[in-house]
């Protein structure tokens, strides 16, 4: 995850001591994402503090490597101050693994956790949180009609307990709630899934690009992406042919990309091949480590948009 930007001063202290070259992550966009889920006042006191700290990274890294081209956009709009020479895309990166299991092992794995067979499993694994508008995934669990689906929610959060109750209370017989697992454990339930779900706050301005989307397609899986109009983690996938980037609140898209999923056996099967092949085309850690370790040598080549 990326530094918090109060880390400024000892990033300074060890550049000045040590000689060090900054290379910064840039996994979130801090404090204005804060300012869009309304936790920090915007112009506030609170906000103008985080946005000198902010400036301040920024300006002592050698090199920031931000998530997605629309992450880069970002920055080169809403902080002019910027030498743009030093900016370039570093997405999230893995070291991919190829899980396979056989139909009586996914059986298997389903039966621990009471999820029923014969159904093909959409689930949502992560962070619990309002960032994430799990109001909509929560609508389309109820507005989902097909027998043909079960939705499987793993995570922890602010917003756990609240799903909690609500499961308590209307019992959907089409989706389960299961609280955070040991990451072996999560992936073993995940590759006995089929569809991977993403969803982003619709009021976000900031493009986010969550790390979710990587052990989705780890596992071979088409994704579903409900999110705010500015990340550009959907036209991704779709540009990939891996799934659907919808907007987050859109209940006929959503319906729309569960059916396709559904119904055609054959294209299903190929987004599935296409995940796999965008994980490993542009979400390999040796892209992080290569851009890493050759920045101090590009210094003097400027990103063309």
């Amino acid at each position: 995850s990326t530094p918090p930007i109060t880390f400024s001063k000892v990033i300074n202290y060890i550049k000045k001591r040590d000689g060090a070259y900054s290379y910064l992550l840039l996994k979130d966009i801090f404090p204005q994402n804060a300012v869009d889920m309304e936790m920090i006042k915007k112009n506030g006191i609170i906000h103008k503090y985080f946005l000198r700290k902010e400036k301040e990274l920024y300006e002592l890294s050698d090199k920031i490597g931000c998530l997605s081209k629309a992450n880069l956009e970002y920055l080169k709009i809403h902080n002019s101050y910027l030498d743009f020479k030093k900016v370039e895309i570093n997405p999230n990166t893995i070291s991919a693994k190829c899980i396979n299991y056989s139909n009586s092992e996914k059986e298997n794995i389903k039966l621990k956790y009471s999820i029923p067979l014969g159904k093909k499993v959409f689930i949502y694994g992560g962070n619990l949180g309002k960032p994430q508008g799990l109001e909509f995934l929560l609508k389309t669990i109820q507005q989902t009609k097909r027998l043909d689906v079960y939705f499987l929610i793993i995570g922890s959060g602010t917003e756990f307990t609240r799903i909690q109750k609500l499961f308590e209370k209307i019992k959907p017989p089409n989706s389960s709630l299961l609280s955070f697992l040991p990451k072996n454990d999560f992936d073993k339930l995940l590759a006995a899934c089929d569809v991977g779900l993403i969803f982003l706050n619709k009021n976000f301005t900031i493009p986010n690009y969550p790390s979710r989307l990587l052990s989705y397609l780890e596992m071979k899986m088409p994704v579903i992406a409900a999110t705010d109009p500015n990340t550009d983690i959907g036209i991704d996938i779709e540009k990939n042919k891996c799934g659907f980037g919808i907007t987050s609140g859109d209940s006929v898209a959503m319906e729309n990309s569960i059916n396709k999923l559904m119904d055609d056996v054959n294209g299903f099967d190929e987004m599935k091949k296409n995940s796999f092949a965008f994980l490993n085309r542009d979400f390999h850690i040796d892209r992080s480590f290569n851009l890493i370790m050759q920045s101090k040598n590009t210094d003097n080549q400027e990103y063309e948009f």
